[in-house]
C-alpha cells in the first residue's frame, strides 16, 4: 500500500455522485483537541476518533457495485490510521441491500446506535431519499460514492456526494448516441429517482443532436418480468436502446435480442455497465456505456483487491466508484482534522474547504500530505483519485470525467474516452 500513500505524482480525475453530510453528535465520541495548530508535522493539531459508518449493498440488485466501494472505504480508512495524523477511524459497516429486501432499515438504525457521527452511502439514490432525513435530523455528516440523481443538488448542508450529477452523465450518453449515427432511440428505464434523472437526461441532450426518442418505458424496481417494455420499445423499431438499470440487465438484454433488437447497439449506464463475460446469455460486441470516474492507476487498483481479498472475499471485478468511495473517507477525516471536531456539523462546514472549494489552499494528494499542511496551519486542498472533487455551493462536484466503454467480442468493457 506504500505505493498509492507515498509516490503517487499523477492526479486521477473523475466524478460521480453523490455525498452527503450529516451527523450525530454522542458525547465521548471526540477528545479534545489542543488549542493552536502545532506549527510543524511532528505532532498533529488534534487527537480525535471518528466513528464512521458505511451504508454500502452487500445484497441485491447493486451487490456488484458494493465490493469496490467498501474497498475503497477500507483502503482509505487503513491509509488515515496509519499516518497517525490526527485523525482515528473508527469503522462500522452495514449492508444497504435495496428496496427489494430493505436491508438499510435494519442497517441504517445499527449504524446510528453506533454513534457513528459520519457515513459514507448509501449506493443508491433511492435508499438515500429514504435515510437522509433521519441522518441529517441526528447530526450525521452523509457522503454518498454514488448517488447521481438530480434531485440530490443543494438537498441538505449536512450531504455531500463525490460521483456527478446524471444530468452529465446522461450528456455523455446522449451526444455518444448522436455520434454513433443513430436518428432513432428506445429507452427502457427503472422508475425511481436514479433511472427517471438520467433517462430525461438522455432524451434531452440526443433530442437536442435532432435525434428522436421514439420509445420510452419504464419498470418498479423489484420487477421480474420485463416483456411488455421490451416488445414496446422493439415495436417501435429504434436505430439503439438505451437501459437504464441496474442488474436487471442480464434479463432485458436477451429478451430485447429474441425480440428481434440488435444487441451491438445497446448503451449502458453506471448502474449496468461492467464485464459481463458469461454471465449474459447473448453478444454485446459494439454495445457502448459510460461511468463516471477516472481511468485508475494500476497501484490502485492491486490496493482494493489486496485489502478486499485480505478479508477473504473473491477479488474485485468491477471497480466503479471505487475512487469516490475512497476519496470521500479521505475528504471526511480532513474535514474533521480541520474542524478539531467530529460532530456532523462540524465537519460539514470544512468539506468545501478541504476540496479547494474556497480557491485558497494547497494542493495535495494523499491523506498524509493534505494533513501535514492543516497540522502546519495551513489549508489543505485535496486532489483525489477520481478527481479534483471540489465541492461547489450544492455540495457537489464542480467537474467530473465521464467515461465512455465499449464492449468486445468476450461482452467486457474497453474504455474508449
Amino acid at each position: 500500500m506504500n505505493a498509492l500513500k507515498g509516490s503517487r505524482t499523477a492526479k486521477v480525475f473523475a466524478g460521480i455522485a453523490l455525498i452527503s453530510a450529516s451527523a450525530i453528535v454522542i458525547a465521548g465520541c471526540s477528545s479534545t483537541p489542543s488549542a493552536e495548530p502545532s506549527g510543524g508535522s511532528d505532532k498533529p493539531a488534534a487527537d480525535l476518533t471518528l466513528k464512521l459508518g458505511s451504508l454500502l449493498p452487500a445484497t441485491g440488485t447493486l451487490a456488484f457495485l458494493g465490493a469496490p466501494m467498501e474497498a475503497g472505504v477500507q483502503l482509505a480508512v487503513n491509509e488515515i490510521n496509519d499516518a497517525k495524523a490526527g485523525v482515528t477511524i473508527d469503522l462500522t459497516t452495514a449492508d444497504e441491500g435495496d428496496l427489494d429486501n430493505k436491508a438499510y432499515e435494519t442497517s441504517i438504525t445499527n449504524l446510528q446506535n453506533a454513534g457513528i457521527t459520519a457515513m459514507i452511502g448509501a449506493a443508491s439514490s433511492s435508499v438515500t431519499k429514504l435515510i437522509l432525513d433521519g441522518n441529517a435530523g441526528a447530526g450525521i455528516l452523509t457522503v454518498s460514492p454514488s448517488n447521481t440523481s438530480p434531485d440530490f443538488t443543494g438537498i441538505n448542508p449536512l450531504y455531500f456526494r463525490t460521483a456527478p450529477s446524471d444530468l452529465l452523465q446522461g450528456e455523455v450518453l446522449g451526444n455518444q448516441i448522436a455520434e454513433d449515427g443513430h436518428k432513432t432511440l428506445g429507452i427502457i428505464y427503472q422508475n425511481d429517482p436514479y433511472g427517471t434523472g438520467l433517462a430525461e437526461a438522455i432524451t434531452a441532450t440526443f433530442e437536442g443532436t435532432g435525434g428522436e426518442v421514439v420509445e420510452s418505458v419504464s419498470y418498479n424496481q423489484g420487477d421480474g418480468q420485463f416483456n411488455a417494455q421490451v416488445a414496446s420499445i422493439a415495436a417501435a423499431n429504434p436505430d439503439a436502446v438505451a437501459v437504464v438499470s441496474y442488474e436487471q440487465f442480464a434479463t432485458i438484454a436477451p429478451l430485447l435480442g429474441n425480440a428481434g433488437v440488435d444487441t451491438g447497439s445497446l448503451y449502458l449506464v453506471d448502474g449496468n455497465l461492467k464485464d459481463w463475460g458469461t454471465d449474459i446469455s447473448v453478444n454485446l460486441e459494439g454495445s457502448k456505456g459510460t461511468r463516471a470516474g477516472a481511468d485508475l492507476p494500476q497501484d490502485f487498483l492491486d490496493q482494493l483487491n489486496e485489502v478486499w481479498t485480505a478479508e477473504g472475499n473473491d477479488p474485485i471485478d468491477a471497480v466503479t466508484y471505487s475512487a469516490e468511495a475512497y476519496d470521500a473517507v479521505i475528504l471526511i477525516a480532513l474535514s474533521a482534522l480541520a474542524a478539531g471536531s467530529v460532530e456532523g456539523a462540524d465537519m460539514a462546514e470544512q468539506m468545501r474547504t478541504v476540496s479547494g472549494g474556497d480557491g485558497d489552499g494547497e494542493a495535495c494528494s494523499t491523506f498524509a500530505e493534505c494533513a501535514d499542511i492543516i497540522n502546519g496551519g495551513g489549508t489543505a486542498d485535496y486532489d483525489g483519485l477520481s478527481g479534483k472533487v471540489t465541492f461547489d455551493e450544492n455540495n457537489d462536484p464542480k467537474g467530473a470525467a465521464i467515461g465512455v466503454y465499449e464492449f468486445g467480442a468476450d461482452n467486457t468493457t474497453t474504455r474508449l474516452k
